[in-house]
């Protein structure tokens, strides 16, 4: 059932009059309709609040509760844009972020209310919807009836901010039109039905969430099941409490999923698919051995200049096949890298000429980052689209993740990628999640060093990557940090910038590889003060 609409209002607006239940949260229910109203009310709200000439954009600071998608469809029948404001900022950046995108309101909640204290906020109205003044102030609105007929494909509707690990967050574009057709293209992917339930756990200030989750539920006229936020614990209790079908994953969220106890009747679940990037091959086999339940690892750069879908035939490993347009280029050259070689255990041959940045040369939908030029000329130049995401394609056309272009790692003049040796890494025993990065080598390049969560016994680390066929020889880490519980972010991506940033002089245990050595052993004080210089680099 695909939809036809062109705008998100549009969208909204369908599901008034539709009373089967829509949307589920901590034992709320609303039906489509209501919630169909409640952006309704919301939006002729907004509409009085904006000043005169002021930008249109409402910033939201607020877990995944009903006011959220409200919000949203808000925004939608109002022609505004929702700035997700990522509550783990603070201070100055907080604020940086709020007037950047030049919101006017911020809707929140007591519970984040500590966070805006004392910003300076001018001009900024602040609306929290656990409070009587809110509940006065959308009164005389609550009987709206939500009006599409001024909305357009072209409008802005969200402003998300992509990562800051190479300066401050930038607020990516995106247009009702593009979110509505996003929604339908997944909607068609998948199959997905109006009675399909949605599970949200994933934040909704990011754009997995929303793009890939609430838009094609609305889209199909699907409900929604609301997540505060994220539990690995509570995920199995909450798909079979909402009878969810479909569920959105990014970062390690599988991998915290697989290190819950595990039960004789986890495969009794209502789910059919789960849609997301970074599980990795290892933990979604391992994910569908135990739950019954296919992952499918899609890419898709945040700000929608790429997107490479699986289809039926993608090797493991792969993402897909790359669409017309699509190539892997050397940034330095300019030119097309050479189709992957792998020996008979699967192993990457030509790393060092293989793997370069995903481009989109065709046509593609980036609407571009909110007031920054300097950002957009970095994403498009040369007329084409360069993503930032390493990558490398088989003979057959088939595309291979392999990490941002901050990952690529220079070991002794070989250029390896850390998706590649964490995928390896992954299948280590005594893993629960890995990350893999560079730290600094003494003569020239990098040397390897990785992040282990979970249990670690430095010989059998040793004889586990003794017995893996496809790791390079350049490829085992020379130091490894154990840790009870890997960094993330507040999307569950590894927070790679605090371990580069931490390297071997880090609060955590620390075991290495000295030159020459296959045998691991603890890092200790002596080691550190002879032979690393005080910046933590190898002396």
């Amino acid at each position: 059932m695909e939809s036809k609409a062109r705008t998100v209002a549009e969208l909204v607006a369908g599901r008034w009059g539709d009373h089967r239940p829509g949307l589920w949260c901590e034992g709320r229910v609303l039906t489509h309709h209501e919630v169909a109203a409640g952006a309704a009310a919301r939006a002729a709200l907004l509409s009085d609040l904006l000043p005169p000439g002021a930008e249109p954009h409402v910033g939201v600071l607020l877990d995944n509760t009903p006011e959220y998608p409200l919000w949203l469809g808000a925004a939608a029948l109002a022609g505004a844009a929702v700035a997700g404001i990522n509550p783990t900022r603070r201070g100055p950046e907080l604020a940086r972020d709020i007037l950047h995108t030049e919101c006017r309101t911020v809707i929140t909640e007591r519970t984040r209310l500590p966070l805006l204290a004392g910003l300076e906020l001018p001009g900024v109205r602040i609306l929290l919807t656990d409070s009587e003044e809110y509940e006065d102030l959308l009164a005389p609105y609550t009987t709206a009836e939500p009006d599409a007929s001024r909305a357009t494909p072209e409008d802005r509707l969200l402003l998300y901010f992509t990562s800051g690990s190479t300066g401050a967050p930038k607020a990516a574009i995106c247009s009702q039109g593009r979110l509505a057709a996003a929604g339908a293209s997944l909607v068609g992917q998948f199959g997905v039905r109006p009675d399909d339930v949605h599970y949200i756990c994933m934040p909704m200030f990011h754009g997995n969430a929303v793009i890939a989750d609430w838009a094609p539920a609305l889209a199909a006229g699907a409900g929604v099941a609301l997540r505060r936020r994220f539990s690995a614990s509570g995920f199995l209790a909450d798909v079979r409490k909402y009878r969810a079908t479909y569920f959105t994953y990014v970062g390690r969220a599988v991998q915290y999923i697989l290190a819950t106890e595990e039960r004789a009747d986890d495969r009794d679940n209502p789910l059919r698919l789960g849609f997301g990037t970074e599980a990795g091959t290892v933990d979604a086999a391992a994910f569908e051995r135990r739950f019954g339940v296919r992952l499918v690892e899609g890419y898709g750069s945040s700000e929608g200049g790429a997107a490479v879908q699986w289809s039926p035939g993608t090797p493991p490993g792969a993402v897909g096949r790359a669409a017309p347009g699509l190539v892997v280029l050397d940034p330095e050259t300019r030119k097309e890298c050479p189709p992957a070689a792998f020996d008979a255990a699967g192993r990457l041959l030509n790393g060092d000429e293989a793997i370069g940045e995903l481009v989109n040369q065709g046509p593609n939908p980036f609407e571009g980052y909110w007031r920054n030029p300097a950002a957009e000329a970095e994403r498009r130049h040369d007329g084409w689209y360069w993503t930032g995401d390493l990558f490398y394609r088989d003979a057959d056309g088939y595309l291979y993740f392999a990490g941002r272009t901050d990952d690529r790692l220079r070991v002794d003049s070989e250029n390896l990628a850390a998706a590649m040796i964490e995928n390896i890494l992954a299948r280590y025993e005594g893993a629960d999640a890995v990350a893999v990065y560079a730290v600094p080598d003494p003569v020239t390049g990098d040397q390897v060093m990785a992040t282990i969560a979970g249990s670690f016994d430095p010989a059998g680390f040793a004889a586990f990557l003794a017995a893996q066929p496809d790791l390079g020889t350049k490829m085992a880490p020379r130091f490894v940090r154990v840790v009870d519980r890997m960094p993330v972010t507040a999307t569950n991506k590894i927070h790679r910038a605090l371990l580069r940033r931490e390297g071997v002089r880090c609060a955590d245990p620390v075991w290495w590889r000295p030159p020459g050595k296959t045998a691991y052993r603890r890092l200790t004080r002596q080691d550190a003060e002879g032979r690393l210089a005080p910046t933590g680099h190898l002396a």
